[in-house]
């Protein structure tokens, strides 16, 4: 990570933000739901409310921080999803419908940290008139989630030591901790107000309407990432049952996240003449190639080894699709527009679950593996369409705010 980038935030905003999009809460959701109940089934249910609330209300609360400001809505949506996640563990003995409901609300009023903090770094650099850092606070923020998915897993399955209900409860803990704290310290205002959007529009030449087909062509993209991820997480999780190793399963999962994290890290030192359109397309052909090992899984290339390959591809694609995604996006609605780009992610990683599920029961890990290169085609098609689309359109780059709208920052 560039040391400049380092020096433009304070070092609160990184400790903060880095255990604010700890995935605790959700993980723990499952460990404590499972053992309150007895049933993984019904836990699944649980987990899958929280998380496909998760993906519809993020848009909403990235549109509502536009509005009102990620203070204000940061805040309240951690607190609610605090109090959302102590109803669950009071209800898990009384009602599983109410089980259900406290989960979904949970997943529906979850901060969308990794989106918001995205635009945090987008405005802060623009005011700081530093625009040349973009892609290494991309970089690191890439490789801030890629940790946290590491880290996460690791910190449920140590606290659950000490009981299932630990873990749940330390999710919503950092929720009022760190979750609340960070958005009220370092959440950005509703910027521009509605007088100073036309201002601005002129001074950056940013239309005013949100381009929904590019964002939506991303949307997808973003989708066929995340169900790279599931076909992943189910192939792995087959193939160490299969091969007597459940416990497994979770450290082959992490070598996606460790070697994520490293091409994330380097992402951060390429030169600038490698344009966006360019990356763009590259790293979606990247991907496509870092999948194809899991392909010869079993006749030539170990499990371990075909996910390492893969590894080293994601970081480089996924901060593309944010940069478009900063770039395409009207200045005053950045925080709609990249969380809707973030609820691509776990809405593809359902659907890839789901379809490598299928595939498994039929043709076991081999099946379930199948599914990432199919996806990382789709997402290379969806590349080159938009290289004849969206691409098109986008902004020069990071420009500096007109000054009545900079000092609000």
């Amino acid at each position: 990570m560039s040391p400049a980038v380092l020096r433009l935030a304070h070092p609160g905003f990184f400790v903060l933000g880095f255990l604010a999009r700890l995935p605790i809460a959700p993980l723990g959701t499952l460990v404590f739901v499972a053992s309150a109940t007895g049933s993984f089934a019904f836990a699944g249910i649980a987990g899958a409310a929280q998380g496909l609330a998760s993906a519809a209300g993020g848009p909403l609360l990235g549109a509502l921080a536009d509005r009102y400001g990620h203070p204000v809505v940061g805040a309240a949506g951690a607190l609610c999803t605090a109090a959302a996640l102590v109803w669950l563990i009071i209800a898990v003995d009384v009602d599983r419908t109410a089980v259900v409901a406290a989960a979904a609300l949970a997943g529906l009023t979850q901060p969308p940290t990794g989106a918001l903090v995205r635009v945090y770094w987008s405005r802060l650099l623009r005011e700081r008139s530093a625009p040349g850092q973009l892609a290494a606070a991309l970089s690191y923020e890439t490789v801030a989630d890629e940790t946290s998915w590491v880290v996460g897993p690791f910190l449920v399955g140590a606290l659950g030591l000490f009981g299932p209900i630990v873990p749940l409860a330390t999710g919503a803990a950092l929720l009022v901790a760190a979750t609340l704290p960070f958005a009220l310290r370092y959440g950005p205002p509703a910027i521009p107000p509605p007088q100073q959007r036309a201002a601005l529009a002129e001074t950056t030449g940013s239309p005013e309407p949100m381009p929904w087909r590019d964002l939506g062509m991303l949307f997808l993209a973003m989708a066929a990432l995340g169900a790279v991820f599931g076909a992943v997480q189910t192939g792995v999780t087959v193939y160490a049952e299969t091969t007597g190793r459940p416990d497994a399963a979770g450290l082959i999962y992490a070598l996606l996240g460790v070697g994520s994290a490293v091409a994330g890290m380097a992402c951060g030192l390429l030169p600038a003449r490698f344009s966006l359109r360019a990356r763009y397309l590259v790293f979606a052909a990247t991907l496509l190639l870092g999948s194809l090992p899991l392909l010869g899984v079993g006749v030539g290339f170990a499990v371990p080894l075909a996910v390492a390959i893969l590894s080293v591809t994601i970081a480089p694609y996924m901060i593309s699709l944010y940069a478009l995604t900063e770039r395409l996006a009207p200045r005053h609605r950045a925080g709609l527009a990249i969380a809707t780009l973030c609820a691509g992610g776990p809405t593809g990683t359902a659907a890839g679950r789901g379809i490598a599920g299928v595939l498994a029961d039929q043709h076991g890990s081999a099946g379930a593996f199948a599914v990432a290169p199919a996806a990382a085609g789709l997402a290379l098609l969806l590349a080159l369409a938009g290289a004849a689309g969206q691409l098109r359109t986008l902004r020069p780059g990071l420009v500096t705010w007109p000054a009545s709208a900079r000092r609000q920052l």
